[in-house]
């Protein structure tokens, strides 16, 4: 669960996608969940009865979610690459790095951790890769404790 202090970095399509998931959870997801529930009642026995159960685990479910998008929204800080130094990876920015181990180059977006997905390119600042690359500049080499091992980068391009 979030803590009250921690803010949530979201980009502006991350922002609106946490809107547009919470208001179909409430709008929609939560009044199908009902009548499911509704129309286990009205087969008798609920005590037995596995759709009703299943139909109340989802309700658990979906409520949980709902206050998980609400505090997520609630404590958001929008992206904006124009807030930090062009020439400095801040959030927002995507940077193309090469592995100097295996001489590949590595193109990232630094997101914040709500909207991370590493198979997208999409990272978060609070990885390790992402914490590293945070306030370097173009040039710059980083070495990277990850879970297998480190690995070094060198930042070649911040857009």
């Amino acid at each position: 669960m979030l803590t009250e202090e921690k803010s949530v970095y979201l980009t502006r399509e991350g922002y609106a996608k946490l809107k547009e998931e919470l208001e179909w959870r409430r709008k929609v997801r939560r009044p199908e969940i009902a009548r499911q529930i509704e129309a286990a009642r009205l087969e008798g026995d609920i005590s037995e009865n596995a759709g009703y159960d299943e139909a109340k685990y989802q309700a658990g479910m979906n409520e949980g979610r709902i206050m998980e998008l609400e505090a997520k929204l609630k404590h958001a800080v929008i992206i904006d690459k124009s807030n930090g130094p062009a020439h400095e990876v801040s959030l927002g920015r995507t940077v193309t790095v090469r592995d100097l181990e295996f001489d590949e180059e590595e193109v990232y977006t630094i997101v914040g951790s709500a909207e991370a997905d590493p198979s997208q390119g999409r990272i978060s600042n609070e990885s390790p890769i992402g914490l590293a690359l945070m306030g370097q500049k173009v040039g710059s080499t980083v070495t990277v404790n990850t879970p297998g091992g480190e690995v070094r980068f060198k930042l070649l391009k911040i857009e």
